[in-house]
Parts: structure tokens; C-alpha cells; sequence
């Protein structure tokens, strides 16, 4: 906190952190966004849109609802609605009980006083009885296997009726006060039936609970001396009724409800006067004031209040004092909310909002909203009309987007997505890397921290080729990724970084840094000039083992297989005039960027493409980030959610960067694949790559083979068909076919019968010619799973609503 509090990263001072390329000017006052999410703009709301947003409700949803201020769809309700069947199997148990409890009371079962002879004294009962009480004993015995039996009659008719789970259906899924509400009648009710005399407008007898408890009393203390004491029978009363309202307490949420409303009564006169029942309200910072923080807590009410927090501030807040209590560092936080308020823990670059949004954005859902999901007869009740969106839950598992250009991906997917992902790394929750061509509006400059323009003499930063490795194997697998990955080759890559290595940590041993590319090309290709200063810079003792690796490149030199004329060719696409100052030059002009960074920091990065004239260039560059972005991310510590979106991935799928890409939902990491068709990417890695993503979006107007690749990811469900067919009727009476005949006269049509056959069959969700012509314009069909395994099935959402 010596930065003053307002710009600190939290525990990640070990690696510098890049400034923003355009620093933006500093605010006269606070900054705050065109409009709070899912409100209108600031100007037509009072100062408390803020408290509003932050207050309103985000229940759970399945994956891709917009939750902020979702209501379930009526639809859905009454999809939820108990169905006759349950009805009934609730009421068929319940009845077979109360009449073999009927059975039981009058002694009609079989066998049924057995067990209770079998664990009982003999002299209990008369001889040549079946259980005739002979002593009190015998007595309280009956009433103890009475309640004995009504128990066990109880569980199972409850297990069979399926009781538990109809009761959390009426009481569990309300919202409270309602639900408190219904367990509190739900416990009188039973109340009423254990303890009748204690309600004077019910006749009915007491169910067998309490009286079944004394009688074990009476019998475990062999007399009734024990009731004399008042104090030990009423004990016995209040254990009773203490365990029967349990269950409802924890059904109803009792104690959660409680303490809310007390810990809305714990403020000052002031605020009770100002907001009495307010307490739970998540615009007063209840999560602090649970901990203790009162202090920290009603500095923040003020400025929510107040209207000088936005969105972003109360998002980074909230993941602040989140960290903080993970790590233990509570004062640290508490002082820097108490001396700054809203301003406290700022992103490094100091901005606290976008210079503009173009997306609807709930920043503590951590979602961004797409579009919508549209009804139809496909879609589950539960998504039928509303939000679609999108967070670090789904792009965990990486997103494949396929659509021609014009369907939207990259002004209604990438963009919004590029957009939410920048707010959050302001809020220290995320790190983004947006690679596309230049001229791409995925946002200003002024909304990211490093803009790396490759080829552009104005540019500010470079981008490291190496990443920041100081393992040469490493570096050599970034590079051996970039120039050969997407050759169909055998062992080619596995060539290319023995032949890298073999030349990188000689160099780097030597002159203690990696060459630059054009020397590297040159190296490659077995340049003198520069192999034998460098063979002999490791004559020593100590460049013994890199002097073995240099001679066995040089023997390789030259030999067929040789891979470096190979990887010099492909280095020469970097090695031009108009990349002369870039991926680490000597004397460059600009300064050299690692995406080692954004593994320790939240960093925003965006990397423009060299345009025209260099397309093969620039998806080597894209494969480079890749393979830089899949390792770097692969490493342990890192708290924040990192995410890598290429707008063109056209070229960057290899065989390891699936493999690669596939392990990053384990790590907090995801990536997002735009591609104008999956012949973009070889044909052997259409399966996996589609196995490979967890998230699935097909744009409109995709062709039938890029169809049909979704249709098999997607795979097959059962559906319920109707068959109806029209047949014939043929008489065989006399009057019945003269009948026929007439009305064939009078309507001109055979007299036929329907016959509707109901079965079960497989289809495709989605087939290739469906997804080919029967999707809208503006609209994708999209699919989704989460880090924690939960699934959406592919379904039609209107990206422009």
C-alpha cells in the first residue's frame, strides 16, 4: 500500500507492469460509465442507478441466462408445476398409511405383537395371550412399539411419496419472506398434531411422538418417580418441540432470514432512520459488516449513496475485499477503502472505467450480454425470450465461433466479449490478449494497456518473440510452434525445436540474451561469420555442454532432413524492412512486450496484425501469441481469469495448440477461436478442435459442411414423433357400404380412418442443412458448458437484440 492505495496490485510487484500506450488524461472527478448496467444513462437516473444495479436481484441460472434482474419465464413456471402423476404418487402413499395405521390400532395385522414378545420379559404379559400388559410394564411397552411402527410407517410412506423433494418444491424454492412464511404454518400445522391440547379449536388425538418418548423414559428409569420434577418433564417437552421445528427452521432459512433483519438493525439512529430494513442490502456492504469492517462498510454505503462509485469500482472492491480475506490481508484493504473510498485499489494504469461501452455489462456476475435467446419450439422454457451472455464461467472452456464475414462475429461476439473482458481487468479479475487486423474495432486505444501494432513505426511496444523465456527449450518450442506447426509433417515440429535449441542456448550462454530473428536466420542457415565467434565465445570449461549442442547443429548442417533452411525460410517472412524495428531488434525503437505479463498482472493487451501483403506473416504471428499465451498460462499462482481472443484463427490451430488448448479450463485460462469456416483449420483437427472447446457458436450462414462438423459436436437427442396415417375403410355389410357410397357421393372422398402412432426416435440437434438455411440473419446457434461441467444445449439466440 506505499503507492497510496489507489494503484496497487495485489501481492504481483515481482514484474513490471507495461503503462498504457495512450495514457489517458486524468478526471477532474471520478469517472463513470454512459449508463449502469442494465439502467439507462446516468444523466435521465438519480445518483443511486448505482445502489439500484448493485441491489438488484442475480439468482442462480443455467448457463448463458443474463442474470441480473432475471425472472424465469411463466412458461418455465409452469413447466415446474406439479404434474397429476406426482400428485398422486404423493397421495396413494398417504393413503395405504392411514389404513395400515387403521389396521395396526385395532390389532388386524398378522404377527403383528412378534417382535415385541421376542424383546420383551415374559413376565410382562398374561400367559396365552398374544400382548396382554400383566405389569405397567407391558404397558408402556405397547405405546413404545406403537410409535416404533408409526415411525417406521412414516419414513417409508415419506420415501415412497417422494415427500422431501414435493416440500422444497411448494416452501424451498420461494423467495423470503415467503418462504419462511409457509415452513412457519408448515410447523404449526405439525404442531398441532403432536400437541392438540395445545390448541383449543382442534379435537383430534395427538400423534404417537411424545407419549411413545415418556413411556421409553418411564421404562429406561424403571418408574414414574422421574416426571415428579415439573423441570424434567418440561425439558422433555421443549427437546420435542425444538426437534420438530428444526427441519422447517432449516427449510424456511429461519436463522439466515434473522440475522439479516438484526444486522440491519446494528447501524446507527441515522441509517436506521434512513433505510430501517435495509441491512441485507448489498448497496450497504453486508459481507463486510459480517466481518466486522463497520468502519469500511459505511464508507462505501456513502459513496454508493452518493453516486461517486461506478460499476467498475464496486466490482473491484468487491474482488478486493475478496482477496483480502483469502490472503489475510484485511488492514491493508480497510485502510486503503478508509483514506481513498471509492478510488481505493485502482488498476495500475489508474482508470477506473472504458472511454466508451457498446454492451450491456453485469460486472459482479461477470458477464456480458450477447443477444438473446429466442423461443421456439427447441428452446428449453427456461432460456424462451431471455439475455444470452457470456463470462469467465463458459470462456473457461474456450469458445469456437464459426461464421462467414457479415454474420457478426466480430462486432457482436469478439468485440463485446474484448469490451467486458477490459472492464474486468480493471476490477484485477482478468487478464485479456485481443489479437486481430488492423483497423478492427475491438475498442480505442485508451481502453487497453499495450497496444503492440506490428509493422507500425508508431507503435509504442514490441512484441517479444520469445516471451520472456529463459529457457532456450522453451523459447524454441514458442518458436518451433509458430514456423512449423501447421505443416502436416511428421516429427517436423519435434525437428524444428531440437534444431532452435541447439542454436538459442549456445547464443544466449554466450552472449547472455536470445539472437534476434534476423540473426537466428542467419545462424540457421550456417552463416561463418556468426557460427564461429559463437563457437568460440564457449571455448571455456563452462560453455562445454552448449559448445556440444552448436557442434551437433553444425554436423546436422547441411545433411538431408536438415530442418534450418526450412525455418529460415519461415523466419524470413518476419525478416523484412517493415518489421526491421520489431521482435526485439537491436537498437528498436520500441519497447519489447512479454505475455509473460499478463500471467501476473490484469493486463489489457491489444496486437494489431500487419495488414496487406502480409497475410502469411501475420497468422505466423498468431500462432506465435498462441503458443506463447497456452504456456504462459499453464502456470501456477496466478489468481486472475486469462483470456486470449483471436479474432482471425485462421492458420494458428496446430496439433499441440489443441492439446494445449484443452488443458487451460484447469488453469483459470480460456481462448476464443473466430474463424470464417473450419476449412481454415486441417482437416485431421476438426474433431478435436471441436473437442477441445467446451463452447460451440455456429453463425448464420455457414455452409453444410461446416454444418455438418457442428451438427457431429453436437451430437444426437430423443424427441416424441406423431405418425398419422389416413387408410381406408371397407365395409362388409350391405347397408354400411351403400352408406359409404352415399357420402363418397355427397363429399367426393373416401371414407378413411386416422390411425396416430406416438414413438420415440434419435434426431440430430441440429443438422447441417438447418444450421445451412434455416438460420436468421443476425442470429447464431450456440452451445455452452462451464468450468464446473454443467451444459446448454445448442440453441438459437438472436445476436442483435
Amino acid at each position: 500500500m506505499n503507492g497510496d492505495g489507489t494503484q496497487d496490485t495485489w501481492g504481483k510487484q515481482a514484474h513490471p507492469v507495461p503503462r498504457p500506450a495512450v495514457p489517458p488524461e486524468p478526471p477532474a472527478a471520478p469517472p463513470r460509465p454512459r449508463y449502469a448496467p442494465g439502467t439507462p444513462p446516468a444523466a435521465e437516473r438519480p445518483p443511486s442507478a448505482v445502489a439500484d444495479w448493485l441491489n438488484e436481484s442475480r439468482p442462480a441460472a443455467r448457463p448463458g441466462i443474463w442474470r441480473l434482474g432475471y425472472r424465469m419465464p411463466k412458461a418455465a413456471q409452469a413447466v415446474e408445476r406439479l404434474s397429476p402423476v406426482t400428485i398422486a404418487g404423493v397421495l396413494i402413499p398417504l393413503v395405504v398409511a392411514l389404513v395400515l395405521w387403521s389396521f395396526w390400532r385395532r390389532g388386524a395385522i398378522p404377527y403383528q405383537f412378534a417382535l415385541l414378545r421376542v424383546f420383551t420379559p415374559e413376565d410382562w404379559w398374561w400367559g396365552g395371550t398374544l400382548a396382554s400388559p400383566r405389569e405397567w410394564q407391558g404397558v408402556e411397552a405397547r405405546v413404545v412399539y406403537d410409535g416404533l411402527f408409526f415411525a417406521v410407517l412414516v419414513y417409508a410412506m415419506a420415501r415412497l411419496g417422494s415427500w422431501a423433494g414435493i416440500v422444497r418444491h411448494l416452501i424451498g424454492r420461494r423467495e423470503q419472506p415467503a418462504r419462511a412464511g409457509l415452513a412457519a404454518l408448515a410447523a404449526l400445522v405439525t404442531l398441532s398434531l403432536v400437541f392438540p391440547s395445545a390448541f383449543p379449536l382442534v379435537g383430534w388425538s395427538p400423534l404417537p411422538v411424545v407419549s411413545p418418548l415418556f413411556s421409553l423414559v418411564t421404562l429406561i428409569t424403571g418408574g414414574y418417580d422421574f416426571f415428579f420434577s415439573p423441570w424434567r418433564t418440561n425439558l422433555l417437552y421443549a427437546v420435542v418441540t425444538l426437534l420438530l421445528l428444526w427441519p422447517f427452521a432449516r427449510l424456511g432459512g429461519w436463522w439466515p432470514l434473522l440475522r439479516s433483519r438484526f444486522a440491519g438493525r446494528g447501524g446507527t439512529a441515522g441509517d436506521e432512520a434512513a433505510q430501517p430494513p435495509a441491512g441485507e442490502l448489498p448497496a450497504r456492504w453486508p459481507a463486510l459488516r459480517d466481518a466486522g469492517q463497520h468502519e469500511a462498510a459505511e464508507v462505501l454505503t456513502a459513496e454508493v449513496a452518493a453516486g461517486r462509485m461506478n460499476d467498475v469500482d464496486v466490482a473491484r472492491v468487491t474482488h478486493a475485499w475478496t482477496t483480502a480475506r483469502s490472503g489475510g490481508r484485511l488492514a491493508d484493504f480497510t485502510e486503503a477503502v478508509l483514506r481513498h473510498g471509492a478510488a481505493a485499489l485502482t488498476h495500475p494504469s489508474g482508470a477506473r472505467d472504458l472511454p466508451g461501452r457498446t454492451a450491456r455489462h453485469d460486472l459482479l456476475a461477470g458477464q456480458v450480454r450477447i443477444g438473446q435467446w429466442a423461443a421456439g419450439e427447441r428452446t428449453p422454457p427456461a432460456y424462451g425470450g431471455v439475455g444470452a451472455a457470456l463470462g469467465p464461467d463458459t470462456l473457461g472452456t474456450s469458445l469456437l465461433v464459426v461464421g462467414p464475414s457479415g454474420s457478426g462475429k466480430t462486432r457482436r461476439v469478439i468485440a463485446p466479449l474484448a469490451e467486458s473482458l477490459a472492464l474486468q481487468a480493471l476490477t484485477g479479475s482478468c487478464a485479456v490478449v485481443a489479437v486481430c487486423a488492423a483497423g478492427t474495432p475491438l475498442g480505442p486505444d485508451a481502453a487497453f494497456d499495450v497496444v503492440v501494432r506490428i509493422g507500425d513505426r508508431a507503435s509504442v511496444h514490441d512484441l517479444d518473440p520469445y516471451a520472456g523465456a529463459e529457457d532456450p527449450d522453451e523459447a524454441a518450442a514458442f518458436l518451433a510452434e509458430a514456423l512449423v506447426g501447421d505443416l502436416d509433417a511428421t516429427g517436423a515440429r519435434r525437428r524444428a525445436v531440437t534444431a532452435l535449441a541447439q542454436l538459442l542456448g549456445p547464443y544466449r550462454a554466450a552472449y547472455g540474451a536470445f539472437p534476434t530473428l534476423p540473426v537466428l536466420r542467419e545462424l540457421l542457415l550456417g552463416e561463418a561469420s556468426l557460427l564461429t565467434p559463437l563457437r568460440e565465445a564457449l571455448a571455456d570449461e563452462r560453455g562445454a555442454v552448449m559448445r556440444r549442442e552448436l557442434d551437433a547443429r553444425l554436423r546436422q548442417a547441411g545433411a538431408p532432413g536438415d530442418p534450418g533452411p526450412e525455418l529460415a525460410d519461415r523466419l524470413a517472412l518476419l525478416d523484412r524492412p517493415v518489421f526491421a524495428d520489431f521482435f526485439g531488434a537491436a537498437g528498436g525503437s520500441v519497447r519489447p512486450f512479454s505475455l509473460r505479463a499478463v500471467a501476473h498482472h490484469p493486463l489489457r493487451v491489444r496486437i494489431d496484425l500487419p495488414g496487406q501483403g502480409h497475410e502469411e506473416a501475420a497468422r505466423l504471428i498468431t500462432r506465435l501469441v498462441l503458443a506463447q499465451f497456452t504456456a504462459v498460462a499453464h502456470g501456477d499462482g496466478r489468481e486472475h481469469f486469462a483470456c486470449l481472443l483471436l479474432d482471425d484463427a485462421a492458420g494458428a490451430v496446430t496439433e499441440e495448440s489443441v492439446r494445449r488448448i484443452q488443458r487451460l479450463r484447469t488453469r483459470n485460462a480460456g481462448v476464443v477461436l473466430a474463424l470464417r469456416s473450419i476449412a481454415d483449420v486441417p482437416e485431421p483437427l476438426h474433431g478435436p478442435l471441436y473437442g477441445a472447446v467446451g463452447c460451440r457458436m455456429a453463425c448464420s450462414g455457414v455452409t453444410t459442411w461446416d454444418g455438418s462438423r457442428f451438427a457431429d459436436a453436437w451430437g444426437t437427442e430423443w424427441v416424441e414423433t406423431q405418425d398419422v396415417a389416413q387408410h381406408t375403410v371397407f365395409a362388409d355389410q350391405p347397408m354400411t357400404r351403400a352408406l359409404h357410397r352415399l357420402r363418397k357421393m355427397v363429399t367426393g372422398k373416401e371414407v378413411t380412418t386416422r390411425a396416430v402412432t406416438v414413438r420415440q426416435v434419435e434426431r440430430e440437434r441440429w443438422s447441417a442443412s438447418e444450421l445451412a438455411h434455416q438460420v436468421p440473419p443476425g442470429h447464431a446457434v450456440l452451445s455452452l458448458t462451464t468450468v464446473g461441467g454443467e451444459h446448454a444445449p445448442p440453441l438459437l439466440v438472436d445476436l442483435r437484440s
